[in-house]
């Protein structure tokens, strides 16, 4: 796993082994940005909000690539997340090791990034959208992407829009969402 480019380009994250993780791939990792960068201008990115960070690989590839500041939210890996910030040597990163609902729930920004990428087949991607979506968590120009299992069929709140569905191979799927109203 490492930053596919910007500031830390090249960089490898440390991931753990043992663990009940399932980190974005490259390659899809790599297919998500592609898309981002035709929607928006990361320089004008001020925050990343990444939800079920794992290794925190999503919020640090958007820091690389020019957003200002990162919220990292994982019960499990908050650790790991803290030794890859400090190994990008990137500042403006807040990472909380609580379980999501609740801090979600304590959050007072909003944001023009959210990514959710929880275990699959959970329900838990529909909370996170459910969620984003009462709370109000995301900007009016912002954008919400969501990864979730191929075979989960996602509801989207009265507020959103979902602007793109792409699946990878037999088990990834991920979703993009706006606010309704939001003109690209």
């Amino acid at each position: 796993m490492r930053i596919i480019t910007g500031k830390a380009k090249g960089l490898h994250l440390k991931t753990l082994s043992g663990v009940n993780t399932r980190p974005t791939s490259d390659r899809v990792k790599e297919s998500i940005f592609s898309i981002l960068n035709g929607l928006i201008d990361f320089s004008e990115v001020e925050a990343v909000l990444d939800i079920f960070a794992g290794t925190g690989a999503l919020g640090l590839e958007s820091i690389s690539r020019g957003a200002n500041s990162a919220v990292f939210i994982d019960k499990v890996t908050a650790d790991l997340i803290a030794e890859n910030i400090r190994r990008t040597k990137f500042e403006n990163c807040k990472v909380l090791r609580e379980d999501f609902t609740r801090a979600l729930k304590k959050l007072p920004a909003q944001f023009d990034l959210i990514f959710s990428d929880p275990p699959y087949n959970k329900n838990l991607a529909q909370i996170s959208i459910n969620l984003v979506a009462e709370l109000n968590l995301l900007n009016e120009s912002g954008l919400l992407v969501v990864e979730h299992g191929i075979n989960e069929n996602l509801n989207t709140p009265e507020n959103l829009n979902c602007i793109r569905k792409i699946t990878y191979g037999h088990t990834t799927a991920i979703d993009i969402y706006e606010l309704k109203g939001r003109n690209l």
